[in-house]
C-alpha cells in the first residue's frame, strides 16, 4: 500500500505542468569604473569620466571630493546635484548676488576659461530681481555688456505674482559658450514712479544665473527670492579632442555599433548611447541594448508575446509555429512580395515627406503668411520660396563654421546659392505659436520694403522643422563692432560717420512716410545697421516691427527693446510713435559722435545712460570734452555743432518736440552737402543757411 502511494505521488511530480523560471533582467552596465565609488550620498550617482578617488576619473579636472555626502567638483569647486550622462552637463549649486542698498554692487563668478565646462546656452537664464534693479553680466575685465534685465516695481500690484515680465522680475538668455562673467546689481531711482511705500518693499535686490526649467518651476513671487541663497545652474561638459585615445574606447575610431562622439571646432568633443541603448558612452562597449520586453516599455497587444534582440523588439504570435511562417512566405512568392513591399514603402515615404512639409508650413505661419500677403491687396512682390534641400547645401548642413550672428529671434548663417550668390539664412528658434507673428510678421514688413539702405528679404522656406528667411548678404559687419571692438583695425573717419548717419535717417524716414503703411522698426541699435562692401549703411531685423494704418499715431503694445536706446516716453506709456524710433536713432547718432556705448558703468552708477550725459554736457558747453579721437581730427566744428544739435532734439524727453525722421534727414543731408563744399566762403555761407 505504502509502495502504491509512493508511486502516485511520483507520477504527479511527472505529471504536474512545470512553469518556466523568468531570467532575471541584466545588471544594468556600469557607468563607473571597477572598484570606483558608485555614489556620494544617496541621490547623485558619479558617472566616469567624472569620478572619486584616484585611477576613477579621467582627467584631475574631473575629480569628485565626497564631502559630508555632496559631491564637490574639485576644478572649480562647486557642489553636483547631478550629472546627465545623456546629455553631456551637470546641475551645480551657484549663489544668488543680492544687495539691499541703493549702491552699485558687482560679484564675479567661478572662472571656466582653461577648462571643459560652459554656462549651459539652452538651458540657463539670467534673472534680476527687485524695484528699479538694472542686473547685468558683464565679460571678467568688465570691458563689455554680455546681457542683462531691468526690473521696476508697480506700486499698484500688491499681490504676488509667479510671472517674470519685467514688474519686480526680469529675466534674460546667456550668451554662447559663455565661460565667465561678472554680476552687477545698479539701482536705477529715477527709472519708475518713487513712491515710497514701492521703494521700501523692494529695496533688496538680486541678480544670479539659473537653470531655466527650475526657474519656471519654483519662482512664485519675487519676495519669496530673499530666501534663495543658491540656486541650480547647468554646465556642459567636454573632452579634450587630444586625449581621445585615453579613454577606455576603440582608438581607431570616434563609433562603434552602439555609440557615437562627436567633436567641436574648439578641440573637444562628446559621447552618447545610441538609441536603443542606455550606459556609458565613454567605455569602450559601455553601451548596452535597453531590454523593452523587461522595462516594461514593449508595446505587444493580446497574445502576442515580446521578443527583444540587439538594438530593438519584436512581437511574434507564440501559437504560430516558426514552420508555418517560413512555407507561407515562400508560398506567396518572395520575388513579388519583395516588389509589393518596396513600392509600397516608397509610397509611404513620399506621402510622408508632402504632408511632414505641409505640416511644417501649417505650423511655421504659412497660412498666417498667406492671409497676411492677401491683405495687402498684391501691392508687395511675393518673396521666392526656397525649398529646404537648397538652402540646407548652400550652408554646408548648417555648420557652426557658418553663423554669422545669433539674436532673440534667431541664428544667422552664411550660404551659397547654386548660381554663386553669396546669401545670409536666418533660421528661427522660435517654433511656438506665441512667437510666430513675430516671425511672420518680419517677412510681410521686409517684403513691403524696396530701399538702398533696408537689407533686402531675397525669400523665405517654411517646409522644415524651424522657418527660414534669406536675405542679402551683407559682408562688413556692424556699426557696433567698428565703433566699439578695439580689435577693429578700420577706424571710421567723420566723413564716414556723417554718411552712414545720414543714410540710417534716409531708411527710416522712408520706412515712417513713403512706404505702403508707416513702418515703426521699434529697435534701432547700433548692432541692426549693417555695413556692406563700401561700407553704406544698410538697417536690419525687422523682428519686432511694426505696420500702422495711416490715421493711426502709436502702437500700444508691451514694452520691447534694448536699454540704452528705448525711448523713456515708450517705456512709461508702452505707446511707441515714429518719435520713439527717432529718439534710438538720437542714441545712435551720439554713438557716432562720442564713440561710447549706450550704456556704461562710468554712467550706470550715477543712475545716468549716454544719452542723458550727452545732453548735459551739450548745455554746459562740454561737448568736445566727449567726442571720440576720430571726430575731433576729422571733423569740422561746425558740423559737429550742427550734428550735435540734431542728436540733443532726436533726445528730447518730450516725444512731441522731437523732429521726424523726414526733417532729421533733410537736415543731415544739408549737413552733408556743405561739407561736400570745396570753396571756404560757400562752406561759410553754407552753415549761415543751416543756422537760420
Amino acid at each position: 500500500m505504502n509502495l502504491q502511494l509512493l508511486l502516485q505521488v511520483i507520477i504527479l511530480l511527472l505529471l504536474w505542468p512545470i512553469k518556466s523560471v523568468a531570467k532575471a533582467p541584466p545588471p544594468p552596465p556600469p557607468l563607473t569604473k571597477p572598484n570606483c565609488p558608485y555614489s556620494c550620498g544617496n541621490n547623485v550617482t558619479i558617472p566616469f569620466p567624472f569620478g572619486i578617488g584616484e585611477n576613477c576619473y579621467f582627467d584631475k579636472l574631473y575629480a569628485i571630493d565626497c564631502k559630508s555626502s555632496k559631491p564637490i567638483l574639485r576644478s572649480i569647486n562647486l557642489e553636483v546635484l547631478e550629472f546627465l550622462l545623456e546629455k553631456s552637463t551637470m546641475r551645480v549649486n551657484q549663489s544668488v548676488i543680492s544687495s539691499c542698498q541703493d549702491k552699485t554692487t558687482e560679484a564675479s563668478f567661478v572662472n571656466l576659461e582653461k577648462l571643459p565646462f560652459y554656462f549651459s546656452y539652452y538651458d540657463n537664464i539670467f534673472s534680476g530681481i527687485g524695484c528699479n534693479n538694472l542686473a547685468s553680466m558683464s565679460s571678467a575685465d568688465h570691458d563689455f555688456i554680455l546681457g542683462g534685465c531691468f526690473s521696476i516695481c508697480d506700486p499698484r500690484n500688491k499681490t504676488e505674482d509667479d510671472s517674470c515680465n519685467g514688474i519686480e522680475c526680469c529675466k534674460a538668455g546667456v550668451p554662447w559658450a559663455l565661460k565667465s562673467f561678472n554680476i552687477s546689481i545698479i539701482s536705477i531711482n529715477n527709472a519708475t514712479s518713487s513712491s515710497s511705500s514701492s521703494q521700501e518693499e523692494g529695496k533688496c535686490k538680486y541678480a544670479f544665473m539659473v537653470e531655466k526649467e527650475w526657474f519656471e518651476s519654483n519662482f512664485k513671487s519675487a519676495r519669496r527670492v530673499q530666501n534663495w541663497n543658491q540656486v541650480p545652474v547647468i554646465l556642459d561638459w567636454r573632452i579634450p579632442n587630444s586625449s581621445f585615445g585615453e579613454l577606455e574606447r576603440d582608438e581607431s575610431s570616434k563609433f562603434t555599433s552602439t555609440s557615437h562622439c562627436e567633436s567641436d571646432e574648439g578641440g573637444l568633443f562628446r559621447c552618447s548611447c545610441k538609441e536603443k541603448y542606455h550606459g556609458n558612452p565613454y567605455f569602450l562597449h559601455g553601451c548596452q541594448d535597453i531590454d523593452e520586453c523587461r522595462d516594461g516599455t514593449a508595446n505587444c497587444s493580446g497574445d502576442l508575446r515580446c521578443e527583444n534582440y540587439e538594438g530593438g523588439y519584436r512581437c511574434v504570435n507564440p501559437k504560430r509555429p516558426k514552420v508555418y511562417t517560413i512555407i507561407l512566405g515562400i508560398g506567396t512568392g518572395l520575388g513579388g512580395l519583395l516588389l509589393s513591399i518596396g513600392a509600397l514603402w516608397l509610397c509611404i515615404i513620399i506621402i510622408r515627406r508632402i504632408k511632414q512639409k505641409e505640416e511644417n508650413f501649417k505650423k511655421n505661419g504659412g497660412l498666417l503668411l498667406e492671409q497676411q500677403l492677401h491683405s495687402l491687396d498684391g501691392s508687395i512682390d511675393r518673396c521666392k520660396i526656397f525649398n529646404s534641400k537648397e538652402l540646407d547645401k548652400a550652408t554646408d548642413h548648417f555648420n557652426v563654421n557658418r553663423i554669422l550672428g545669433q539674436g532673440g529671434q534667431g541664428t544667422v548663417y552664411k550660404g551659397m546659392l547654386a548660381d554663386g550668390r553669396i546669401i545670409a539664412v536666418k533660421k528661427s528658434k522660435v517654433v511656438d505659436e506665441s512667437k510666430l507673428e513675430e516671425f511672420i510678421n518680419e517677412v510681410v514688413i521686409l517684403s513691403q520694403i524696396s530701399h538702398r539702405n533696408v537689407v533686402k528679404l531675397l525669400g523665405s522656406c517654411l517646409e522644415v522643422e524651424v522657418p527660414l528667411l534669406v536675405y542679402e548678404f551683407i559682408p562688413n559687419g556692424t556699426l557696433f563692432q567698428y565703433l566699439h571692438d578695439p580689435s577693429e583695425e578700420l577706424s571710421l573717419t567723420w566723413e564716414m560717420r556723417l554718411r552712414i548717419a545720414t543714410e540710417v535717417a534716409e531708411a527710416l524716414a522712408y520706412l515712417h512716410s513713403s512706404a505702403y503703411l508707416p513702418i515703426y522698426h521699434r529697435d534701432i541699435k547700433s548692432t541692426n545697421i549693417l555695413l556692406d562692401e563700401k561700407y553704406r549703411a544698410k538697417i536690419a531685423d525687422f523682428g519686432t516691427s511694426r505696420s500702422i494704418a495711416i490715421d493711426q499715431t502709436h502702437v500700444s503694445t508691451k514694452v520691447q527693446g534694448t536699454f540704452g536706446y528705448l525711448d523713456p516716453e515708450y517705456f512709461h506709456s508702452s505707446q511707441f510713435t515714429d518719435k520713439s524710433d527717432v529718439y534710438s536713432f538720437g542714441v545712435v547718432l551720439v554713438e557716432l559722435l562720442t564713440g561710447q556705448k549706450p550704456i556704461s558703468y562710468i554712467w550706470a552708477n550715477e543712475g545716468r545712460n549716454l544719452a542723458t550725459y550727452f545732453v548735459e554736457c551739450v548745455e554746459e558747453n562740454c561737448l568736445f570734452d566727449i567726442l571720440d579721437d576720430q571726430v575731433r581730427k576729422s571733423g569740422k566744428t561746425e558740423e559737429i555743432m550742427e550734428v550735435s544739435d540734431v542728436a540733443k532734439r532726436c533726445l528730447n524727453s518730450n516725444g512731441r518736440s522731437r523732429p521726424t525722421m523726414k526733417e532729421v534727414a533733410m537736415e543731415l543731408e544739408r549737413i552733408r552737402a556743405c561739407n561736400l563744399q570745396d570753396d571756404d566762403d560757400n562752406i561759410q555761407k553754407c552753415y549761415e543757411e543751416l543756422s537760420r
